[in-house]
């Protein structure tokens, strides 16, 4: 439909001005993949496109050619080490927070100090571990004094996380927190507006162009540190993307 047309004209004008501004005289374009057929719910996929070796060895040649040498922003002035995210690279659930911490920089690892310790924990209660699961961060570089991600961050390091979703292919997003859900979803809107129901992330970048990725948003592991009786709400959101994933809820009968 023209209006379609239109609206992706749009958006690769856009996309084209703010690659300019960043310095890139080309972007690579990776075609949707076909959704995949599961095996075992819970489990990594198998499918017929990528094998998972393969998408390691993608996960692994952008982090060490791109994100590892990145100087796009004032942060690589800053950073002790890059945080690329850990996981498994075929995984059907992809955790997205919002920037590294202290521990994060330190030891160049995606959530590892507390909040990186409740989010395991929130894993386990989904009946998953960390290594069936993938966990990054908008930034690949941890904000001086861990504050807010900057505008001009998010430009830099959005295409390094949009490669990173169009290797996985996952079933489902997780976004933690508010900056991770605000850059995804392309939206001003607070956390508490969003969570509690899914929305559609595009891997194209452009809304409505391709296939889209249901994305749950909710509370930050950092937040439901320092206010424990939101634990509940987020614990609502994981059992909506268990029921979507088709995991089994505690204490719930087959």
């Amino acid at each position: 439909m023209p209006s379609e047309l239109s609206q992706a004209k749009a958006a690769l004008r856009q996309q084209l001005l703010a690659d300019r501004m960043l310095g890139l005289k080309s972007v690579p374009i990776v075609p949707p993949a076909p959704r995949p057929v599961h095996v075992e719910a819970g489990k990594a996929r198998t499918d017929d496109g990528p094998s998972t070796k393969e998408k390691a060895e993608s996960l692994k040649g952008l982090d060490d050619t791109q994100v590892k040498v990145c100087t796009k922003c004032s942060l690589a002035q800053t950073r002790t080490h890059t945080v690329f995210g850990q996981g498994h690279p075929a995984a059907r659930l992809v955790f997205v927070g919002e920037a590294p911490g202290f521990e994060e920089d330190r030891q160049g690892l995606a959530f590892v100090g507390r909040a990186g310790q409740l989010l395991t924990r929130m894993v386990a209660a989904m009946g998953l571990t960390r290594d069936e699961v993938f966990i990054c961060n908008v930034l690949k570089c941890r904000p001086p004094g861990n504050r807010d991600p900057a505008a001009d961050e998010i430009l830099a390091c959005g295409p390094y996380l949009m490669e990173q979703l169009q290797i996985i292919q996952p079933e489902v997003l997780v976004a933690l927190g508010a900056p991770a859900a605000k850059t995804l979803l392309n939206t001003a809107q607070s956390i508490g507006k969003l969570r509690g129901r899914f929305h559609e992330y595009y891997p194209s970048g452009m809304e409505g162009f391709g296939p889209s990725i249901p994305l749950m948003p909710t509370y930050h592991p950092a937040y439901l540190l320092r206010n424990p009786s939101e634990k509940a709400k987020a614990w609502e959101d994981l059992q909506m993307v268990m029921d979507l994933l088709g995991l089994q809820r505690p204490n719930k009968t087959r």
